[in-house]
């Protein structure tokens, strides 16, 4: 799909030649990538917002307020090429709160490359930051608006609508989002507006913020006199009783405000090119001891759940931070057939980068899979620079896909390897790509398992790869074994994201982390064991309860030499930071996995409602698109004569909105519950052969295989001997027939060229 789409832009890029902007050009004419660019991975995705012409037929291509001579054009485009519209203003606005990001992308783009007469299709491209949400999107056209809006699967069976082809909308890749808005006048400016959150991301004490916000020099308007404003907005609220540093900017921010726990930037200009790299901004929350605090909030007007909401946050501090537990870790690595290829050989690499980083003190073990397992070693292993070169060895000889995937038998290994683990943190580093039959009775045996275990015991940290894994089984497998699960929605993604996730991982400092004096309260967490604090990641925990909470919440657990430690957070109001909207995301994934395992169908009506109320995308909503018309207030003549001039202007501007309707449902938006069948047929992650045929094609693959049985009888023996006996004007009469047959044909492909 992503290939697809960049092909289509570097055909629309070409296309966009046709538009004539006169002698008073101010940019330059698209340009396509120089050799080196290309040989760095130059790609046309998109690294900001954009809007893109839908065209199919190239003849309407041109300037709508200087139409030119335009030689004719055979054909069409298809698929249809995607022109990037030029954009007349942009805005940002990000609200960062605690570890979450919300971002407000307000843009005007027009259709400069479409007749006056003619209109298009126009497609919009959001590309999003770290684990991305899409929260709505926003058109206005002259006559027309468009929205996003959430709905229950129910409502969606109740109710006529269009089902949107993959082209109407969807992720284009994990952190790309597309809509199509349809039938656009050419020369139109369109007006939209972007919502989505963003993860910020955590290292050695530092938030960082990342938004893609790079726009690509070919959307820069051609006239020199239309002028380009661009305005980013940004504050910060890191929680009460915190210390909040900036350390750097992408963009020269000037500072408005500066209070405790908070910071607030402005930067707005007119500018001759549009912002050429991502927005970025850095900032610590200095502390030399681990600290945080827990924030009430009473529950949303409309939620169904009439509990109050409480989130509980800990910042790492840098001088326990440093004394982290010592690791045996078995790495469990899919071989299976879907793997083979780049996507086994990132992951190699990824492993090989881990390995790496292992302590000498720590112990280890590799162990592979398919149908059967292949291990390193019989036990763990020192982590010398000895052994890790031979599991390198290792790896590069036994890491061959082919086969099945079993992943209980290699989890049980693990397990055991894992038992007698004393002093240390056991911890199982799951990579896989398939989805198999027997996943919640794996989630049954490992929450046996690690019940009997004493002490510390094993974490589980999975990592998916693909759409065709069952993320809500390994998220269930992690949040069992309080560890973390990581999403690499595509090959390029896989290295990053095993190397934040064991970076997690193996700089935990503390452990087996619970409440003490919550008893008395009616308290729901959204996860059923409370992850470890690790200095790579602050610790978020949030949940509902009903009840007195008590002024400050005691938080206990263990430290890497064994010994208790305890923590007390104060509690405030939370006035000012939106928690509903913070923990919204991830309590619904929680609870999805949930509701997964149990099949509990109340359950998924609360994630339903919970979904539907904050806007967020769930395995059980829909996004739909809406479309309202607006039309101008009929005035009589009698009225026009006795208001004033004003009231003349008011009432012929004075708009009224028909009621909105759905002209399509965007499905397949969420991550779904895994493909066992691909995963069965070993179909690499991202491959296109994994859907469902439409009828046109089991219809092609039904006549060929009638035609071939068919050929098969013919070319035999009895089709000789009947030809022997066919007098001569019977075989001149045939003759004639498929000469006929083959004319028409030729005259068929002739005529599809000329369209």
């Amino acid at each position: 799909m992503a290939e697809d789409f960049e092909a289509a832009v570097e055909d629309g890029l070409r296309l966009s030649k046709r538009v004539y902007f006169g002698k008073d050009r101010a940019v330059a004419p698209p340009k396509p990538p120089t050799a080196m660019e290309r040989a760095a991975g130059y790609s046309y995705l998109p690294n900001s917002p954009m809007v893109y012409a839908v065209i199919s037929d190239p003849a309407i291509v041109d300037n709508p307020d200087m139409p030119s001579y335009q030689p004719h054009v055979h054909g069409r485009c298809d698929p249809p090429a995607l022109i990037p519209l030029q954009m007349n203003g942009v805005s940002l606005e990000v609200d960062c709160y605690l570890d979450t990001a919300f971002v407000t992308v307000t843009g005007t783009w027009r259709v400069h490359c479409v007749m006056g007469s003619r209109s298009c299709d126009c497609r919009i491209a959001v590309p999003m930051g770290e684990q991305g949400s899409i929260l709505g999107v926003e058109v206005e056209v002259p006559r027309k608006s468009y929205s996003t809006q959430i709905i229950a699967a129910e409502n969606e069976k109740c109710t006529e609508q269009k089902v949107a082809k993959i082209e109407d909308g969807g992720f284009l890749r994990a952190h790309i989002f597309t809509l199509t808005i349809p039938q656009i006048d050419g020369g139109t400016n369109i007006s939209v507006k972007l919502r989505w959150s963003q993860k910020l991301v955590y290292h050695d004490g530092q938030f960082t913020l990342d938004i893609p916000f790079s726009f690509p020099e070919y959307v820069t308007p051609a006239a020199k006199k239309i002028s380009k404003h661009e305005k980013i907005q940004l504050n910060v609220n890191a929680g009460p009783g915190t210390e909040v540093l900036c350390r750097t900017s992408s963009h020269p921010l000037k500072e408005r405000l500066r209070q405790a726990g908070k910071l607030g930037f402005l930067y707005e200009a007119e500018v001759l090119s549009w912002s050429s790299n991502d927005f970025q901004f850095a900032y610590t929350v200095s502390s030399s001891h681990t600290l945080g605090g827990v924030l009430l909030s009473p529950p949303l007007l409309q939620d169904a759940d009439n509990r109050d909401m409480f989130c509980c946050y800990v910042f790492p501090g840098k001088q326990q931070s440093e004394k982290v537990f010592r690791k045996e870790v078995v790495f469990v690595v899919d071989i299976s057939g879907s793997m083979r290829g780049r996507t086994l050989e990132d992951t190699k690499n990824a492993l090989f980068a881990a390995l790496a980083k292992l302590d000498p003190k720590d112990s280890f073990n590799v162990i592979a899979f398919n149908g059967e397992i292949y291990l390193f070693s019989s036990a763990l292993e020192p982590a010398t620079s000895e052994a890790i070169e031979n599991v390198t060895q290792w790896i590069n000889m036994n890491f061959v896909a082919g086969g099945g995937t079993n992943i209980l038998l290699p989890l049980n290994q693990a397990m055991n390897m894992l038992s007698d683990s004393c002093n240390s943190m056991p911890i199982i580093f799951l990579i896989t790509d398939g989805a198999v039959e027997d996943e919640k009775h794996i989630c049954d045996t490992v929450k046996t398992q690690l019940t009997s275990q004493k002490n510390v015991s094993t974490r589980i940290y999975t990592l998916g790869i693909g759409t065709f894994c069952n993320h809500y089984f390994l998220r269930m497998l992690a949040t069992t074994g309080r560890g973390h699960h990581e999403i690499a929605s595509d090959v390029d993604s896989i290295e990053v994201r095993v190397r934040r996730l064991f970076a997690r991982a193996s700089s935990i400092f503390l452990a087996n982390i619970a409440f003490e004096n919550l008893d008395t309260l009616d308290l729901e967490v959204f996860s059923s064991e409370i992850p470890d604090l690790s200095s790579e990641s602050p610790l978020i925990v949030s949940g509902r309860y009903q009840g007195s909470f008590p002024n400050t919440l005691k938080v206990n657990g263990i430290v890497a030499d064994m010994s208790n430690f305890s923590l007390e957070l104060k509690v405030e109001q939370a006035s000012e930071i939106p928690i509903a909207k913070i923990v919204a995301k991830h309590q619904i994934e929680q609870l999805t996995a949930q509701a997964w395992f149990s099949d509990n169908q109340e359950l998924q009506d609360k994630i339903a409602k919970m979904s539907v109320l904050n806007g967020i995308i769930s395995e059980h909503t829909s996004m739909v698109l809406l479309e309202t018309e607006r039309g101008k207030t009929k005035v009589d003549s009698t009225t026009k004569q006795q208001v004033s001039s004003k009231s003349k202007a008011d009432q012929h501007n004075k708009a009224e909105d028909s009621k909105p309707k759905r002209i399509s449902v965007l499905h397949n938006v969420g991550l779904g519950f895994g493909n066992p069948i691909a995963t069965g047929d070993n179909i690499p992650p991202g491959c296109k052969d994994t859907k469902p045929a439409d009828a046109a094609e089991v219809f092609v693959k039904a006549a060929s295989v009638c035609c071939g049985r068919l050929l098969n009888h013919c070319c035999c023996m009895y089709c000789i001997q009947c030809c022997s006996k066919m007098n001569d004007q019977c075989a001149i009469a045939f003759t004639q027939l498929f000469g006929a047959l083959a004319c028409l044909g030729c005259y068929a492909c002739c005529c599809d060229g000329n369209e």
